[in-house]
C-alpha cells in the first residue's frame, strides 16, 4: 500500500513538473506565433481569423503533447517498477540451489517476463520515444533479470533464503514492487483502456475485455505457485 501511494506521488509530481514545462514552452510558442502573424498580417482584415486559426493549431498541438507527456511518464514509472521486480526475482532464481526449484521457477518467470514485456512495450510505443530512448529502455528491461541472476549466483554461498533477515528484505522488496505494479496496472493502464470511447460504445467488447482481464489475473496467480 505504501509503495502504491509513493508511486502515486511520483506519478503526480512528475506529471505536474513536465506539464508546467510544456505549458511554459507553449506560452512562448504562442507569443512568438502571435508576433509573427502580427508582422505578416498587419493591416489585413483576415488577421484575426488567421491568428485564431494559428491558435487552434497550437491548442491541438498542446493537447497532443500533453497526452504524449502522460504516456511517457507512465512508461518510465512502469519500467522502474518492473526493473525493481525483475532484479528481485533474478536474485531469487540465481540463489536457488535445488534443480527441482529452479526448473519450474525458470518456466514461470519466462511467462511472467514475457507478459510484462508486452505491457511495457505497448506503453513505450504509445509514448513515441526516440529510437535511442527506446533502445535504452529495452536494454534495461532485458538486462535486469540476468543481472539479478548473476548477483544471486554470486551470493549463493553466503545467502540463506530462509534466514529472518533475507525473508524480511525479500518481503519488503516484493511488497514494494507489487504496490508499484498494481498501481500502474489499475490506474494508468487499465483505466485508459476500459474508459476509452471505443469500450463505452460496445457491450460485447466490455464483456470480453473483462473476461480477458480476469483470465489473465487467474493465470498470473497460478504462476505464483512456482514463482
Amino acid at each position: 500500500m505504501l509503495a502504491a501511494v509513493a508511486t502515486l506521488q511520483i506519478d503526480m509530481f512528475a506529471t505536474f513538473y513536465f506539464t508546467r514545462r510544456l505549458s511554459s514552452k507553449g506560452a512562448t510558442n504562442r507569443s512568438e506565433a502571435a508576433d509573427e502573424n502580427g508582422d505578416k498580417e498587419a493591416g489585413s482584415i483576415d488577421h484575426a481569423e488567421h491568428t485564431n486559426h494559428g491558435h487552434s493549431h497550437l491548442a491541438e498541438a498542446s493537447c497532443s503533447s500533453s497526452d504524449l507527456l502522460r504516456h511517457r511518464v507512465i512508461s518510465q514509472v512502469l519500467e522502474l517498477g518492473i526493473i525493481a521486480h525483475s532484479v528481485i526475482i533474478g536474485i531469487s532464481l540465481g540463489a536457488s540451489k535445488d534443480p527441482k526449484t529452479i526448473r519450474p521457477l525458470l518456466g514461470a518467470l519466462s511467462f511472467h517476463q514475457f507478459f510484462e514485456g508486452m505491457g511495457l512495450g505497448g506503453s513505450i510505443a504509445q509514448a513515441s520515444f526516440k529510437s535511442k530512448s527506446v533502445a535504452v529502455m529495452a536494454l534495461f528491461f532485458s538486462l535486469t533479470t540476468p543481472v539479478g541472476i548473476a548477483v544471486g549466483i554470486g551470493i549463493s554461498n553466503v545467502y540463506n533464503e530462509n534466514s529472518p533477515t533475507a525473508l524480511i528484505v525479500e518481503g519488503i522488496l516484493n511488497a514494494a514492487s507489487a504496490g508499484v505494479l498494481i498501481y500502474m496496472a489499475l490506474v494508468d493502464l487499465c483505466v485508459a483502456d476500459f474508459m476509452s470511447p471505443k469500450m463505452k460504445k460496445s457491450r460485447r467488447l466490455q464483456l470480453w475485455s473483462n473476461v480477458a482481464l480476469l483470465l489473465g489475473m487467474g493465470f498470473m496467480s497460478l504462476l505464483a505457485k512456482w514463482a
